[in-house]
């Protein structure tokens, strides 16, 4: 894909899961993916778990991070993280699909900001995480 190329969504999202090594790991699969938005789900294995038994905080945050991710970069513009938080609102177990959704709530010229994410099977809010991107002047590629 060259610079003065305009790549699809679907362009851009197949070069950046063909990198994602770390997305591939967690087991992350792409239900949806459009401008500004992302929607995923994986299944919560016992590698995931805490010492408590329920999903890890780190794995959360690793796939909201992901979907943040593919949601900013969704428009061709490099895009990193400037700013992230993460609300963990209900546990999780082994063996539980979760969903998880970024959308875009604002999009400027160099700044957008994400609401993403994360409910179980029973549409149960499991983590809410919000990201603010930095858009730098560079392609995806």
């Amino acid at each position: 894909m060259s610079a003065s190329s305009n790549p699809s969504t679907q362009d851009i999202l197949a070069l950046m899961l063909q990198k994602d090594r770390f997305s591939q790991w967690l087991g992350l699969e792409i239900d949806d993916y459009a401008a500004g938005y992302c929607k995923l789900h994986y299944r919560i294995t016992d590698v995931m778990l805490n010492g408590f038994d329920v999903v890890h905080g780190g794995v959360l945050f690793a796939a909201a991070d992901s979907a943040f991710a593919f949601a900013c970069n969704s428009h061709g513009i490099l895009t990193v993280a400037l700013d992230v938080s993460i609300s963990f609102t209900k546990s999780a177990r082994s063996g539980d699909l979760l969903t998880v959704e970024a959308r875009e709530v604002h999009l400027g010229n160099k700044i957008g900001v994400y609401d993403i994410r994360t409910t179980n099977e029973q549409g149960e809010l499991v983590a809410l995480f919000k990201g603010t991107g930095y858009r730098t002047s560079k392609p995806v590629s």
